[in-house]
């Protein structure tokens, strides 16, 4: 293929596929399945499914699988082949539409918190049909929801499209009141992904980033980022040749990569699709993150998703662009030239403000996870607080809404909602605050706090149900009063008055923010095991069962998930940190003492004082000792973690006690590492890995 129109979305079964390739009737059917989420009749998917196989055959796929998003945060799949035994002992190659629709894969060994035993082993997956399939590796993948036998949600995409039709039907209420003739919304979603490279002959040398995904020890290199040279600079051939194969690789699945950069960081970049339905948003952004790293292999790269895999520099977010936009075209976070657009924007507009304030917490234990701990609030990150930024002039207008004082901006406008016409405001009016957790940036809020792996099925399922909530408490008070636009305008500027403390325009990092911020009644949740039991708070758990999102059962099994989840990943990192500092840094060290020491006796003999050997022998003694003492400290309280049953209990003594004697193992034996000769150090170091040259 020459051109990227011709490559793009070549493999995937999309409307124009499936308009060429499907009778009238039933492309109709799949159509309006696909745009309003009605059921598809049996025989209708009996036709899609041997259509879908034909065009998969064409493309060279021998296999399809049900492709779907288990509670583990990366995708699953079971392959199973399109041929069907005959009585001459021959194949044919047959997909019925009972095995498009349903799957049945094993249940009972993803996590479930509860959910599944090991002895309740069947699970369904279900097609979703508003989400193409497509071709991967030989198999057609179908993009598919996975539950239990007894119909609880076993991933994260079931819980994300019930939220999707919350927002709709809540939305839609409120769109009505506007006499709108919208008849579906939409939340659409743009994912900004950030990732490291480094060479693949380093990584294969680092334990520690083999296996958990992040630099464990490692001294800061001589340079960093301070003299913010990498950023939007010229991207290095090799790099680039990287990022070409990767952009055709997503073209042809029909993923609109749009922007790619060198982001802040050495050896970091940063790649940005055009936004799309939130759902699509979410599929394609898993399939972003495999493509980046089995790519990367083929570069001689190692591409690094973790949060935080270098300590000191800036870590990696995956900024996620949330909207609401209606099926006649109008995007309802977008200013208004009209006054009716006006009174439409900030009644949605007030409506996240007060669903952020409301629902803090849940935003915050969307991202929570132990790498992301290690990325809030460092080096650009925002940090674990919730606000909004608004920019000066949106919040000047809402403040003279709340005072009901004219807007002294370029004229002097009285506020009257939906009779005069807001100022004309341009979508980028705004600046950009790189620290804050959540912004409004024109037609769109950027939340930017998920870290770099992290599936945004779980941030938008959030945020779709919390809006929802929102905007059903709108319609309540506003459906059947007889001055609408009156109402409406005491609605918004009571709701406002009491949500202003959430809107921060200034500098998440300060040192007086955290004081100003509980002034405010804004919740500061430091780490993961201090957020996630937020999620089963009684006001959480009301709000999720009263719009179908999960169950009261799903919530606590989320809950003992996540936290066990926690646990897991400090342990494998302690135990990482010790197999390393008693197989290569103490060893390391011993022998270059053990060096140095031989060279001030020889220098000795021979009548030289040899100052430098003989304190650096005595610096490098005190230092081996030290470790050794941090080493056995953090093995007996990895010990003392395993004898805890509590999820909460563990996860808490893992982040307090054990994470707590990493670091301090950490700090000695980064300071050896300054002080050991190259030579002996085990392992390839920060300058190393972060400015490659080739």
């Amino acid at each position: 293929m020459s051109t990227v129109p011709e490559m793009f979305g070549s493999n995937v079964f999309n409307l124009s596929v499936m308009k060429e390739r499907l009778p009238k009737s039933v492309f109709k059917s799949i159509q309006k399945t696909i745009e309003l989420g009605t059921p598809l009749k049996p025989e209708d998917a009996n036709v899609v499914a041997n259509a879908m196989k034909d065009w998969a055959i064409e493309k060279g796929a021998t296999h399809f699988t049900h492709w779907f998003q288990p509670m583990t945060g990366i995708t699953a799949e079971k392959h199973d082949s399109f041929i069907s035994p005959t009585v001459d002992g021959k194949v044919i190659m047959e997909f019925s539409g009972k095995e498009l629709i349903k799957g049945e894969p094993d249940a009972s060994s993803f996590p479930s918190g509860g959910l599944r035993a090991t002895f309740e082993a069947r699970g369904y997956t279900a097609w979703d049909p508003t989400s193409y399939a497509f071709i991967k590796e030989g198999s057609l993948c179908i993009p598919t929801a996975f539950c239990s036998y007894t119909g609880d949600a076993l991933d994260k995409k079931t819980p994300l499209l019930r939220s999707m039709e919350a927002i709709n039907k809540s939305a839609l209420r409120v769109l009505k009141l506007f006499g709108s003739d919208a008849t579906r919304v939409t939340a659409t979603v743009g994912a900004e992904q950030e990732y490291f490279l480094i060479d693949r002959k380093d990584y294969e040398k680092r334990e520690d980033i083999i296996l958990t995904g992040r630099t464990l020890f490692g001294a800061p290199a001589p340079k960093g980022q301070e003299l913010e040279d990498h950023y939007f600079g010229t991207i290095k051939t090799r790099v680039s040749a990287y990022m070409k194969d990767v952009d055709e690789q997503l073209w042809k699945l029909g993923i609109s990569s749009k922007t790619k950069h060198n982001e802040v960081a050495p050896c970091q970049h940063e790649l940005a699709p055009i936004y799309t339905t939130t759902n699509v948003a979410t599929d394609q952004n898993q399939l972003t993150m495999e493509i980046l790293k089995r790519t990367a292999r083929k570069h001689g790269f190692k591409c690094i998703l973790h949060e935080k895999p270098f300590a000191g520099i800036n870590g990696s977010g995956k900024h996620n662009n949330w909207s609401i936009s209606t099926d006649t075209g109008v995007n309802l976070i977008d200013p208004g030239k009209t006054p009716a657009e006006n009174a439409q924007f900030l009644t949605f507009l007030t409506a996240v403000i007060k669903a952020v304030n409301d629902y803090q917490d849940l935003l915050r234990v969307s991202v929570a996870t132990a790498g992301n701990d290690h990325r809030l609030g460092a080096n650009e990150a925002p940090p674990a607080i919730i606000s909004i930024f608004l920019g000066d002039e949106l919040t000047a207008i809402l403040d003279s809404i709340v005072n009901g004082a004219p807007y002294k901006g370029t004229e002097k406008i009285e506020m009257a909602i939906g009779v005069d016409v807001l100022p004309h405001f341009i979508k980028d009016t705004t600046d950009r605050n790189r620290t804050s957790p959540f912004a409004f940036t024109g037609n769109k809020f950027e939340f930017r706090m998920p870290g770099s792996k992290l599936s945004i099925a779980g941030p938008n399922t959030i945020l779709n149900t919390i809006v929802a909530e929102v905007l059903d408490q709108f319609a309540d008070e506003l459906e059947g009063v007889e001055d609408f636009h009156t109402a409406l305008d005491a609605l918004i500027k009571k709701t406002l008055s009491e949500n202003l403390n959430i809107i921060f325009n200034g500098d998440g990092y300060s040192a007086e923010w955290p004081v100003e911020a509980e002034k405010r009644g804004l919740l500061n949740l430091k780490s993961t095991p201090e957020a996630i039991p937020h999620f089963a708070d009684q006001k959480n758990i009301d709000l999720f069962v009263k719009h179908g999102v999960y169950s009261e059962t799903e919530i606590h099994s989320r809950v003992e998930i996540l936290l066990d989840e926690y646990s897991k990943v400090i342990n494998i990192e302690a135990l990482t940190m010790i197999d390393m500092a008693k197989k290569q840094i103490l060893p390391a060290a011993s022998a270059y003492t053990k060096q140095l020491a031989e060279t001030a006796k020889t220098a000795k003999e021979c009548g030289a004082d040899a100052v430098y050997e003989t304190e650096l022998v005595k610096k490098l003694s005190a230092l081996t000792g030290d470790a050794y003492k941090k080493v056995v400290a953090l093995e007996e309280k990895n010990i003392k973690a395993h004898d805890i049953s509590d999820v909460e209990e563990q996860a808490n003594f893992y982040h307090d006690s054990v994470f707590a004697a990493m670091g301090e193992l950490r700090a000695v034996a980064d300071e050896i590492e300054t002080l050991v000769d190259s030579k002996f150090w085990p392992y390839p170091s920060y300058s190393k890995m972060l400015f490659y040259t080739v």
